[in-house]
């Protein structure tokens, strides 16, 4: 738990992108030492890797991914539609016994597995779309080429796709998925893919493009191995009583739902605790004025497949929606004001120089940027919410001059 806790404020403390330093001919000749080096025979490198051109479309869909680009609400309302929800609900219906099989056998809630795959390829249904889906080892080289921030995890996936190429049946250009290099019907990257692909419907084959039991199956099993918990929700819409004190929303400690329930944080429409001793955070993505929540770790674990905030609250959303759950009860601050990018950094900048903030300079306000303001206003005698809008940046900029 520790160590995914770590690995999350580490990638969110980094920046989205770098710069290539040699030219794409000159990478993909230096990149077959390491590749060989992992097990990747010379053979299959050089068919796979030679005469390969960068994807001309891959570095702007790193830095305008909406994930980090637009309001929670709007990421959230823009994927969790009624017109999702009820196709995620007949997916379901039409693979009851795949779904029921799967939730058994591993543990994982079936309605998160149909979440997940309502978010990523709309149940399947853009698989077949090749302005979306297009071969991940061209993918992954012009990635790694690019030198984002994630260039570690980003080397692993393109060696472990070359691996997948190197296993068969699959050859550079029919290995397909996101321009990311992500696979399947859930969207799994290629060294997830090694670790957890498994062969969900016997026929001998790990394909998660084609099988929607393999993606199923290998879903769970990535989500196990993040550390999800059975039979644990992703969390739960709270209400705040007034004077509480926001520095305890923090996701570095988990505490029993009693300790917010003794200061006076209880569940929305009069609905119960079930369990008082289970391990929570309290959430509030939009401030004192938008929906507050207590999370599980589960909700962690969705952060782990996808470590966007966004992302993981239209899952945990739409996962309750399938079920037959409603909108949340309280309503985001829509009118809200938000700094530009620009801004963003100049957010950080500024809370570095007080002394409140030690991670990048990227304009990426995630978690330990809103920590880092929730005590730049508990100082100030505000409350201490850690909700970054176009006001924080001018109060900012003032304290920091």
């Amino acid at each position: 738990m520790r160590l995914l806790f770590v690995m999350l404020a580490l990638v969110l403390s980094t920046p989205a992108f770098a710069q290539p330093v040699e030219s794409f001919d000159s990478f993909i000749a230096g990149f077959r030492a390491k590749a060989l080096a992992a097990g990747v025979n010379a053979s299959t490198y050089d068919a796979a890797m030679g005469g390969l051109t960068p994807d001309p479309r891959v570095p702007d869909l790193v830095t305008s991914q909406p994930e980090f680009t637009t309001p929670m609400w709007d990421y959230i309302e823009g994927r969790v539609t009624q017109g999702r929800i009820e196709r995620g609900k007949a997916a379901i219906a039409r693979h009851s016994a795949l779904f029921a099989s799967v939730g058994q056998a591993y543990g994982v809630d079936p309605y998160i597995l149909g979440a997940i795959w309502g978010m990523e390829t709309d149940y399947g249904t853009v698989l077949g779309n090749d302005g979306l889906i297009r071969p991940i080892v061209r993918s992954l080289a012009t990635l790694v080429h690019q030198r984002r921030t994630r260039l570690v995890e980003d080397e692993a996936d393109l060696i472990a796709a070359l691996q997948l190429v190197q296993r068969g049946p699959r050859d550079a250009q029919t290995l397909v998925g996101s321009w990311a290099g992500a696979i399947g019907h859930l969207q799994v990257n290629p060294s997830n893919v090694v670790a957890h692909g498994t062969d969900g419907d016997g026929d001998g084959q790990v394909d998660l493009h084609n099988s929607l039991a393999d993606a199923l199956v290998t879903s769970a099993r990535f989500l196990r191995g993040l550390g999800y918990q059975p039979g644990v929700d992703w969390g739960m819409e709270v209400v705040v009583p007034e004077g509480f004190d926001y520095l305890l929303a923090t996701r570095t400690e988990l505490r029993p739902i009693s300790f917010f329930a003794e200061r006076g944080v209880a569940r929305v429409a009069g609905r119960q605790f079930a369990d008082a001793n289970l391990p929570v955070f309290l959430y509030v993505p939009a401030g004192k004025d938008g929906p507050k929540f207590l999370m599980t770790q589960n909700y962690l674990v969705l952060k782990g497949y996808n470590f966007s905030d966004s992302y993981a609250m239209s899952v945990a959303h739409m996962t309750d929606r399938l079920k037959g759950g409603g909108a949340f009860v309280d309503d985001w601050p829509r009118s809200t004001d938000f700094p530009n990018l620009s801004q963003r950094k100049a957010i950080q900048e500024a809370l570095l120089r007080l002394g409140l903030y030690q991670g990048a300079v990227d304009g990426r306000l995630g978690p330990i940027s809103q920590e880092a303001y929730a005590r730049f206003q508990a100082a100030r005698g505000e409350v201490a919410d850690g909700f970054i809008t176009r006001a924080s940046y001018e109060a900012l900029a003032a304290a920091a001059r």
